[in-house]
């Protein structure tokens, strides 16, 4: 039976700047928490500890893993949480040194109740451990491993949700991409078409369209908020937004009001192919200035990687076609969440197991994938396209500067983003039956590559830049 990931797993809102440093802890505490109210220790608990190990401990302040403990542990919804308001939840914990849980419970939080240890877990290097006191005696100890895009597991979890959404009878259960292209071949029927019809078995079709909308609404306000924000982006390294000045210089005088009215005004401006690319890396650099800043985005399928799909899919409705309509937007969106879900399932979407490679490397080929279907390709080129997309990110390593989601980060997605486009048009001009490799392949040796690479370049900050170039040189 294939494992089912929903386009919904892949393509999450959440609060940047990292879906496994910032998103994946945040989720671990409000998982936590629940499980010591279902386990009725809550109201006895008067004090919390919060360990992190190995890649959390060593990337976390630049990634604000604990403020994302601080807020998981308050309750607060990273998908719906207003972002102001996250900072107010932050500063009156640090200033009151306590959590205050829904229904009025507070319990004391002094600095020293995140402890930072360089040691890895063995189960996975994002790993976290929760515990709770009640006079002095521990009363609930649980560990969670933040597995990339938002994910988190249990060492010894049992997975009944998971096991009871693969009980279901999905009509193209998919595991590998020569399945995926063999029903797509088989049943005559685009990939974002089986993905529509494995969904349904989840929700029906008025909800997979307002979600999908959601989606790329966060995606849009994202791109509208970086391309309007200028500025430097906090944590130390003082890097100044280029956003907004590339922004200024391409939309030159047209007039507008909000993200809708903007997409109108970009598409009367000038295409030349420099335009072009400035305004795909504009797009891309934008959403990742927004994520460094604690903005709202939309893990695709990391929030490092955040900037990538939307650039790609922006591209597609300003340059390529102005007649673009959601429909476009929902296919771009279900086959670009079918490829990150195969890269999932046969290797990682975690930067910490893998490098950069299984973050901008799977969303340039979840990107490359969408956008040669938009422009009329066969599944079958889609799928060579993601092949294209991921082969020329092989490697790629993961190596912050500071710990901070900022450089190299920001703009290795506007990198992935042209990668993607170029990819797409290699791959329509391409016959699938002469390609040499297959996208399964690519994604296995992507998972070899990253079982190979030092752990150094795997979001330590340990190599690479993040030893080369030092904070005290920014």
């Amino acid at each position: 039976m294939s494992q089912f990931i929903s386009v919904f797993d892949m393509l999450k809102i959440g609060v940047g700047p990292s879906s496994s440093h910032t998103l994946g802890p945040w989720r671990a505490a409000e998982a936590w928490v629940q499980k010591i109210k279902e386990n009725k220790k809550f109201d006895a608990i008067d004090e919390i500890k919060v360990d992190l190990y190995g890649s959390l401990s060593l990337t976390g302040k630049g990634h604000a893993t604990d403020l994302a403990i601080l807020l998981g542990l308050s309750e607060a919804d990273p998908e719906y949480v207003p972002i102001e308001d996250v900072f107010i939840i932050v500063d009156r914990i640090n200033t009151q040194k306590e959590i205050l849980f829904k229904g009025g419970k507070t319990v004391t939080f002094p600095e020293n109740s995140i402890r930072f240890n360089r040691e890895f877990l063995p189960f996975h290097s994002n790993g976290m451990t929760f515990r709770g006191f009640a006079k002095g005696k521990e009363i609930s100890t649980q560990t969670y491993f933040s597995i990339g895009g938002g994910f988190i597991v249990q060492e010894n979890d049992n997975l009944e949700e998971e096991i009871e959404i693969n009980k279901k009878n999905f009509p193209f259960p998919v595991n590998k991409a020569i399945q995926l292209e063999a029903y797509c071949e088989e049943h005559n029927l685009l990939i974002s078409d089986i993905v529509f019809k494995n969904e349904l078995e989840l929700r029906d079709a008025k909800e997979i369209d307002f979600e999908l909308n959601r989606i790329w609404e966060t995606m849009l306000e994202c791109m509208y908020i970086g391309c309007h924000t200028e500025g430097k982006l906090p944590g130390g390294l003082n890097v100044k937004r280029r956003a907004y000045d590339t922004h200024i210089k391409l939309i030159k005088d047209t007039t507008y009001t909000n993200p809708k009215e903007w997409i109108t005004s970009i598409r009367s401006t000038e295409v030349k192919f420099r335009e072009i690319l400035k305004w795909v890396s504009c797009f891309a650099l934008s959403v990742n200035e927004v994520n460094a800043s604690l903005g709202r985005v939309v893990t695709a399928p990391t929030n490092g990687s955040a900037g990538v799909i939307p650039a790609v899919l922006m591209y597609y409705l300003v340059i390529e076609n102005h007649n673009a309509d959601f429909e476009h937007i929902k296919k771009f969106l279900l086959t670009a969440g079918e490829i990150g879900s195969i890269f999932k399932k046969n290797a990682t979407i975690s930067a910490a197991m893998g490098g950069c490679q299984a973050e901008i490397g799977v969303s340039s080929a979840m990107a490359a994938a969408a956008l040669t279907e938009l422009l009329g390709g066969t599944p079958a080129q889609s799928l060579v396209a993601a092949e294209i997309a991921m082969e020329h990110h092989l490697g790629l390593t993961c190596d912050p500067i500071g710990g901070l989601v900022q450089i190299p980060c920001i703009e290795r997605n506007a990198m992935g983003a042209i990668k993607a486009i170029n990819a797409a048009e290699m791959a329509l001009e391409t016959d699938p039956k002469n390609v040499k490799v297959p996208l399964d392949k690519v994604i296995d040796t992507m998972w070899e590559t990253a079982k190979d690479m030092n752990k150094n370049y795997k979001e330590t900050s340990e190599g690479g830049l993040a030893v080369t170039v030092r904070m005290v040189d920014c």
